[in-house]
């Protein structure tokens, strides 16, 4: 009988697991796949971010070396060795998961883990044997797979989704995205950079709508200087793979239908919880209506014993809340009081300029009616991304209108997916825009323009603009 058995070895499974056997307690943890990480290792978060380095590199060498007195000869893309390179990147990663686990003595079963009762999970393996192991406490953690529109038939060869999107064979000469959320405009970016026509068609008003509207403007600025056209408003009602080439169509709110003609549709509009052949019902757990795993506020299931963490419950489906809750999971069953403060879990989308964000948007303190003040800073302003030619862009602080308190942090330019965690910090201790004013940052550096910022938001005193 195990204490803990994670069903589940992505980033919130994982680390749940880890955190579980460093407090004392056996833990297993059961994968269905071959290699533990998820999607987020295996087909999400690294493997993208390993092509979205690669095509930066191209595109620098073909388009601002020659300002830095670089001369190239014959540039070109080897998209075979593109791929190769982020395969081993994705091994590598793979291969640290797996000591993590020898590390820390929790046994890996590979195969469907699927309920049996509440306190019994069926490993079933790929060759169709299985076995029953018993665990004290259970943590679903299946992840979640991409959204689809009913009409639209995933054909994996035309019509794709981001894990075919990571091993093209060729670069696309047009690439329709439908959705302008963050996996679209990241996927949609390492082709755009090496040459795709790249055309965006998004339901919504905005590119990446989630974020502050500001932050949606400023990238649909950077993209269109990469060729990118972006339909916005737009909804999709047919996609077609005539063979060679994929046609889509989409009502443009005025009554008139739209035709775009591509080689390749890349279905970026989401993810949905992945609950498949997990057999919640023979533990009694219930599912919402949106087919997530239903949980209290201490990620509790309908059963107190079982969890649920990361893209399969409510929320922000982000690796990084996942492991937040993994662990918060793994201490609580320890008898520990963690917390999460879920409004200080920053969200980045790693394009270039980077986009991150942490906090309230403005648009949802205007709809509390909350009165704020705003500070802006361009990274056009900044001495350091002027000397890197990374100019495009700019820090936004929201601060209460009376305390000062800093309550969102909006950053789009170079390295904002790192400089975001100062202003987590920052929110974590509850500083004011004042505060960060008043501390020393390095010239020069990007992160002189949260400090610009701070300052333009307290009395309007931004130094360099």
């Amino acid at each position: 009988m195990y204490d803990v058995i994670v069903i589940g070895s992505g980033p919130g499974g994982y680390v749940a697991a880890i955190r579980a056997a460093q407090l004392g307690m056996k833990t297993a943890i059961v994968e269905k796949y071959s290699t533990l990480g998820g999607t987020c290792l295996n087909v999400g978060c690294i493997p993208s971010k390993a092509l979205l380095d690669s095509s930066e590199h191209y595109h620098n060498a073909a388009h601002t070396f020659k300002t830095h007195g670089i001369n190239l000869k014959d540039l070109k893309v080897d998209l075979a060795q593109m791929i190769s390179r982020k395969d081993d990147v994705v091994k590598q990663n793979v291969d640290g998961i797996q000591f993590l686990m020898k590390k820390n003595k929790i046994d890996v079963h590979h195969g469907l883990g699927s309920f049996v009762d509440a306190h019994t999970v069926k490993v079933t393996k790929e060759d169709g044997s299985s076995s029953d192991i018993q665990g004290k406490n259970i943590i679903i953690a299946t992840g979640s797979k991409p959204a689809s529109l009913p009409f639209i038939k995933l054909d994996k060869d035309r019509v794709i989704t981001s894990t075919e999107a990571l091993k093209m064979k060729e670069i696309p000469k047009h690439l329709i995205v439908i959705g302008g959320g963050v996996i679209g405009m990241e996927l949609g970016s390492v082709y755009g950079r090496l040459g795709a026509k790249v055309s965006v068609v998004e339901f919504m008003d905005s590119i990446i709508p989630t974020m502050d509207k500001t932050m949606g403007k400023e990238l649909q600025k950077s993209l269109k200087k990469l060729g990118f056209d972006f339909y916005l408003k737009h909804k999709v009602t047919a996609v077609e793979n005539t063979g060679k080439e994929v046609v889509v169509k989409a009502d443009n709110g005025k009554g008139e239908t739209i035709e775009i003609k591509g080689d390749y549709v890349l279905v970026s509009i989401g993810r949905k919880p992945y609950t498949d052949g997990l057999n919640a019902e023979a533990a009694g757990v219930k599912l919402t209506d949106r087919g997530q795993v239903e949980v209290n506020d201490h990620l509790q299931t309908s059963v107190p014993h079982i969890y649920a963490i990361g893209d399969v419950v409510k929320g922000a489906m982000l690796a990084h809340k996942a492991e937040e809750e993994g662990v918060y999971v793994a201490e609580t069953i320890a008898g520990q009081k963690p917390h999460i403060n879920y409004l200080l879990i920053p969200g980045v989308v790693y394009t270039w300029p980077e986009v991150a964000s942490v906090g309230y948007t403005e648009e949802q303190l205007k709809e509390q009616g909350r009165k704020y003040k705003a500070g802006k800073f361009p990274f056009l302003a900044s001495g350091r991304a002027r000397a890197s030619m990374d100019t495009d862009g700019l820090v936004k602080v929201l601060a209460d209108a009376e305390t000062d308190e800093i309550l969102g942090v909006h950053m789009i330019g170079p390295r904002t997916a790192d400089m975001i965690a100062e202003a987590v910090v920052a929110m974590e201790y509850r500083a004011s825009a004042e505060d960060i004013s008043r501390m020393s940052h390095a010239h020069p550096t990007y992160t002189e323009a949260f400090k610009e910022a701070c300052l333009a938001a307290t009395d309007n005193r931004a130094l360099h603009v």
